[in-house]
C-alpha cells in the first residue's frame, strides 16, 4: 500500500502557474494597455511615443492615478468614496486660501490641507460605520456638500469670483516647493543630456529636462500600496474586510479601523492631487476635480477591483490610470474627435468588468 503523499492536504486546491496568472486582477488592465498601445502606434503621430510624448500623457495619468490608488484600496476594502473629486476642489480652496489669504508658509498650508482632508475622510467613515448606510449614499452627499462649500468659500476668499489666483507668486521662494511642483531629477537629466543621451527637438532643446513630480509621487505611492497589500498583515485585513466584514471581525480583524484608515487615505490622496494641481496652475477654481471621482473608480475597475470588494490591486489601478492618460492625450495625436474620449470611458468600464469576471471565474472555477 502506497504511503500518502507527504504534507498533502485535500483542503488546499492546487493551481497551475497559468491559472494563477489568469486569476491576477491586473490581467484586464495589462490586456487593455496592450490594445490601446497598439491602436495608437498604428493611428497616432509617432511623436506620441517619443520621450516628450510619454511624459505628456503620463503627467495627467499620474494625477488621476494618485486618486485611483485611494479609490482602489477603498474598493478592495468594500467601500466607495464618491466625494474625492469634490475633495480636490475643496482641498484646493483650503490650500490656496492658506497661502494667498492668510499668508501662511507652504509647509503649514500643506499640513492644514491634508489634516482637513483626512478629517473629512474620517467623518465619512464614521457616518458609514455608525449608521450602516451604504458608503455610496454617504459620500454622494459629501460630493455635493464639498462642491457647494468650494463655491461659497471661493466667493468669500475672492470677493465674488470662483477662481483664486496668486499662489505661484506667494510660494516661489519656498524651499519645499520642489516636493509638490515642477520636475524631479533635473540634475540627472542635465548630466545625461551633456553626454548626448537625451533626444533633442529640432531647435536643439532637450526633449525632457526632468520628471514631473506627480509621476514620482504616483510611482512611490503605487509601490507602497502594493507592498502593503501583498506583504503586510494590514493588506490581508483590507482584503478580508472587503470580502466578508462579519467573518473578518469574528477572526479578530479590526474592520472598523481598517475601513476608517482607507477612507482617510482616499481623502489624503485627493488632498495631495489638489496641492499638486494648484501649484502647477498657480490658482484654484470651483470646478477643479469635476467628475474625477468617476474616472478614478473606472481606473480602479479597469485595474481589476470588484465593485463588491475583496479583490483588486494597486498595480491594476496604476495601469488603468495610464490607459486613461494615454487615450486622453493620445487622441490629440490623431485625427479622431476628442469627444470620443467619453465614449471610451463607458466602453472600457463595461468591457473591463466583463473581461475580469469571465477570466477570473474560468481561472478559479467559480460559478
Amino acid at each position: 500500500m502506497n504511503a500518502p503523499e507527504k504534507n498533502a492536504d485535500d483542503r488546499l486546491k492546487r493551481m497551475s502557474p497559468l491559472a494563477r496568472f489568469m486569476a491576477r486582477p491586473e490581467l484586464g488592465a495589462v490586456a487593455g494597455l496592450v490594445l490601446v498601445t497598439v491602436f495608437f502606434m498604428l493611428c497616432a503621430d509617432p511623436v506620441m511615443f517619443s520621450l516628450a510624448g510619454l511624459v505628456n500623457f503620463l503627467t495627467p495619468a499620474a494625477q488621476l492615478g494618485i486618486l485611483a490608488l485611494g479609490a482602489a484600496l477603498l474598493m478592495i476594502g468594500g467601500e466607495f468614496d464618491l466625494s474625492i473629486g469634490s475633495m480636490i476642489a475643496f482641498a484646493g480652496l483650503i490650500f490656496s486660501s492658506a497661502i494667498v489669504v492668510f499668508k501662511l508658509p507652504l509647509i503649514v498650508a500643506v499640513f492644514i490641507t491634508l489634516l482637513i482632508a483626512g478629517t473629512i475622510g474620517a467623518v465619512n467613515a464614521w457616518i458609514v460605520l455608525r449608521t450602516g448606510l451604504p458608503s455610496f449614499i454617504v459620500t454622494l452627499a459629501f460630493l455635493f456638500v464639498l462642491r457647494g462649500l468650494s463655491l461659497v468659500g471661493l466667493k468669500w476668499a475672492t470677493g465674488g469670483s470662483t477662481q483664486l489666483r496668486g499662489v505661484s507668486e506667494a510660494v516661489q521662494d519656498s524651499a519645499l516647493l520642489e516636493l509638490f511642483s515642477g520636475k524631479a531629477l533635473e540634475g540627472t537629466f542635465a548630466a545625461l543630456d551633456a553626454r548626448g543621451l537625451i533626444p533633442r527637438f529640432p531647435t536643439g532643446e532637450p526633449m525632457i529636462t526632468g520628471i514631473p513630480v506627480e509621476i514620482v509621487w504616483f510611482v512611490l505611492l503605487t509601490a507602497v500600496a502594493t507592498w502593503v497589500l501583498l506583504r503586510t498583515p494590514l493588506g490581508n485585513w483590507i482584503f478580508a474586510s472587503g470580502g466578508d466584514a462579519t467573518a473578518a471581525e469574528n477572526s479578530g480583524v479590526l474592520v472598523r479601523r481598517v475601513k476608517t484608515g482607507l477612507f482617510v487615505f482616499a481623502a489624503l490622496c485627493a488632498g495631495l492631487v489638489a496641492i499638486i494641481t494648484v501649484l502647477d496652475s498657480g490658482s484654484t477654481d470651483a470646478r477643479r476635480g469635476f467628475q474625477k471621482e468617476f474616472e478614478a473608480i473606472i481606473a480602479a475597475v479597469i485595474g481589476g477591483c470588484l465593485l463588491t470588494g475583496g479583490y483588486g490591486s494597486a498595480v491594476g489601478a496604476f495601469l488603468g490610470s495610464i490607459i486613461f492618460g494615454m487615450v486622453m492625450i493620445g487622441l490629440t495625436y490623431t485625427k479622431i474627435d476628442q469627444d470620443w474620449y467619453l465614449v471610451f470611458l463607458g466602453t472600457m468600464l463595461l468591457v473591463a468588468v466583463l473581461f475580469n469576471n469571465i477570466i477570473r471565474k474560468r481561472a478559479t472555477g467559480e460559478r
